[in-house]
């Protein structure tokens, strides 16, 4: 963007190749996931956060793509020439949305066996997100765990990633979405909505462990949760502070660079324990289409913008 606004604020430039620098890597983007964050990058909400006060500004949190070129003292198993997905922690130009990226060698890792760039992007993200909630509240196996918004890709990659550690999980869906949440794996479905708390303990009436909240409905969804209990939350909630629950709020950057954690996800894949789900590419150039189409809201699975 060359100035805040609607989607059609989002148009191609070019801008200067980043310098490669000790501990980086370059990464020849193929590949960038539109998550709902960018549109706020792009609407100009999220301003204030950025050190950098000058545009262009470039959205984006995810990529996939070729290794390009390692910088000095980086030690990798990947050799230059093999895809990788990288997360992204976008300031000023240096976005997801851009043909070429460097980013430290911790945000790294090979692409899930077999998939696709477009695919793969999809995972950075939303995967390390979810995992870090997830380790945030620190649930036990056996444990109840809710998740809000779980047709969504961090609900999702929550219900999956809670059930191969052996919680017992408790998702919201709508109707048309209720198969789905399904099949990632939800144990017990409840309709979603502003009265989902109450729905939640209609199936658990002591009040579940622990509740990670894709739906960002705050406030409106503690009480689904025991005393004591631990929530996760992703733009920043910090709870009520009451009845000692335990609010986490989670950003993506504290695991921005733990190479091990996206290798993780890229094994949990490989082992038929993530879904990587893909609802529609557009031409890089397209990409106020592919913002106009996910604020339209009901998309499943992410959006990819191809270079």
């Amino acid at each position: 963007m060359t100035e805040f606004g609607g989607p059609e604020a989002l148009h191609l430039i070019d801008v200067p190749q980043e310098p490669l620098g000790p501990g980086q890597v370059r990464v020849q983007v193929t590949a960038a996931t539109v998550n709902p964050t960018d549109t706020y990058a792009r609407n100009g909400t999220y301003q204030q956060r950025d050190p950098v006060k000058e545009f262009p500004y470039v959205p984006g949190m995810d990529v996939a793509g070729v290794l390009a070129e390692v910088g000095e003292g980086v030690q990798l198993d990947i050799a230059v020439g093999e895809h990788v997905m990288g997360v992204v922690v976008p300031t000023g130009a240096h976005g997801g949305y851009r043909e070429d990226i460097v980013l430290p060698a911790g945000s790294i890792a090979r692409v899930p066996a077999g998939a696709s760039d477009v695919a793969a992007s999809t995972l950075p993200m939303n995967g390390l997100t979810a995992r870090l909630a997830l380790d945030r509240m620190d649930l036990q196996p056996g444990q109840v765990l809710a998740v809000t918004g779980a047709a969504g890709a961090f609900g999702g990659y929550v219900v999956q990633l809670a059930k191969a550690a052996g919680l017992t999980v408790v998702a919201d869906a709508s109707e048309a979405d209720e198969a789905l949440v399904r099949e990632l794996g939800a144990d017990v479905v409840v309709r979603r909505g502003d009265d989902v708390a109450q729905r939640i303990r209609e199936q658990y009436p002591d009040g579940v462990d622990g509740l990670a909240d894709g739906a960002v409905q705050d406030a409106k969804v503690l009480p689904a949760v025991k005393d004591g209990g631990a929530v996760a939350t992703v733009r920043g909630y910090q709870g009520d502070g009451e009845r000692g629950l335990k609010v986490h709020p989670v950003l993506v950057r504290e695991y921005s660079e733990r190479a091990d954690e996206l290798d993780g996800l890229r094994r949990a894949v490989d082992d038929g324990l993530l879904t990587l789900r893909v609802a529609q590419t557009f031409p890089a150039a397209d990409a106020a289409e592919a913002h106009r189409r996910l604020e339209a809201g009901g998309v499943r699975g992410r959006l990819v913008l191809t270079f």
